[in-house]
Formats: structure tokens, C-alpha cells, sequence
């Protein structure tokens, strides 16, 4: 069973539709005690760091979360989800997060011809073997909406990047079971389905 955290800041309704796609369980939760007895943890969100962890904290839930991940239980970050999985964020000012992937949120570099927010599809190139694409295609593309990325301080963290301007952008991370994806998988079609559907597997929430 998945449980869905639903922090109050995101648009859960599609990452539902997209579990329900793929035939995983799951369910949607505000509850610390439920957080703590999950067996994965899906943590999406939209909006700014800060929000996002103070919609945490209010419902008393950065403990159990930390704590699951302690406990070496799978746990997905989608979007905004992913960015507060980092040590902290310089977004609108200096903020604390979950501290389970080593690292910092920092915003999208300014380049000419490049627009921020990135919005739309990237391809999104694989950087090391892991399973967490493992029915996804090198290069296939996903889609995105962000300003600000995580910026890991060991490179084996990241598992996925796109080109943005002159250098590359981590859009996907996995420490152990702590996994994190930049883009929104529920949007993405056939390889996000299949991204989610390994997430599933790995939750045995198939």
C-alpha cells in the first residue's frame, strides 16, 4: 500500500488517476500515525519550499516521514516533493527540509533563450544504471514545471538529468529507498505510468 501525503499544496487528483492506470493501492493521508505505519510513502506538492514544509510541520508529519526513511522504507518526491527531500532550499530565503538526500535547492540558472519556469516536455538523460527507470527508456521524455532544482552534494545521488542552457539539471535523485523525481510522472504518459508502476512494485502495491 502506498500512502499518499496529501500536504494540502499539491494537485493530488492526477496522481491518483494515474495509480488507479496502473492498478496500484493506495491511499491518501493527513495522518502522522498512518504515515508511520506505511509501507512507501508518495510525497507530492506544487508551490514554493517553504509553504511545503510548513504544511508539514502543521500536520505533524516531518518526524514520521524522516522516520520511515530511517527505517530504509521506499519513499517517492514528485516535484516540489522531491526538492523538499534536500537538507534545505534558498528559495524566497534560506529554509531547512527533510535532510534525507544530501544537498541543496537552487534556482534554474538564467540563460538567454531559456525560460523560467521550465515548463513542458524535457528528455531526460539517465546518468547511472539504476532500477528506478527500469522500463524507461534513455532520453525519453517527461514533463515538467519548476524554478527551482535540487542541487545534490554527492553525485551518485543523482539518477537523471535534463540539458538546461549550458550544462545539465538533476530531475531525478535515489539514495537508498529515498527516491525523488523533478517531474510530474502522472502527466507524462507511457514512461511516467511506467515509472510509477516500478515505484508500485518496489511499494508492492501491485
Amino acid at each position: 500500500m502506498i500512502a499518499i501525503i496529501d500536504s494540502g499544496i499539491c494537485n493530488i487528483g492526477s496522481v491518483q488517476a494515474a495509480l488507479c492506470r496502473i492498478g496500484a493501492r493506495y491511499a491518501v493521508t493527513t495522518e502522522a500515525a498512518r504515515v508511520a505505519e506505511a509501507g512507501a510513502l508518495l510525497l507530492p506538492g506544487v508551490g514554493a519550499f517553504a509553504d511545503g514544509m510548513a504544511a508539514l510541520r502543521r500536520h505533524g508529519l516531518i518526524d514520521p516521514i524522516r522516520a520511515h526513511a530511517a527505517r530504509g522504507m521506499p519513499i517517492l518526491g514528485i516535484c516540489l516533493g522531491m526538492q523538499l527531500l534536500a537538507e534545505g532550499s534558498e528559495e524566497f530565503g534560506d529554509h531547512r527540509g527533510l535532510g534525507l538526500i544530501p544537498g541543496r535547492v537552487r534556482r534554474l540558472p538564467v540563460v538567454p533563450g531559456m525560460r523560467v519556469p521550465n515548463i513542458g516536455w524535457c528528455d531526460l538523460r539517465q546518468t547511472c544504471a539504476t532500477p528506478l527507470f527500469a522500463d524507461v527508456a534513455d532520453g525519453a521524455a517527461f514533463y515538467f514545471a519548476h524554478s527551482f532544482a535540487l542541487d545534490c552534494a554527492d553525485a551518485a545521488d543523482s539518477v537523471g538529468t535534463i540539458d538546461f542552457g549550458p550544462g545539465q539539471v538533476t530531475v531525478a535523485c535515489q539514495r537508498g529507498a529515498v527516491l525523488g523525481a523533478q517531474f510530474h510522472p502522472e502527466k507524462s504518459q507511457d514512461p511516467g505510468l511506467a515509472f510509477l508502476a516500478w515505484f508500485a512494485t518496489l511499494a508492492n502495491a501491485l
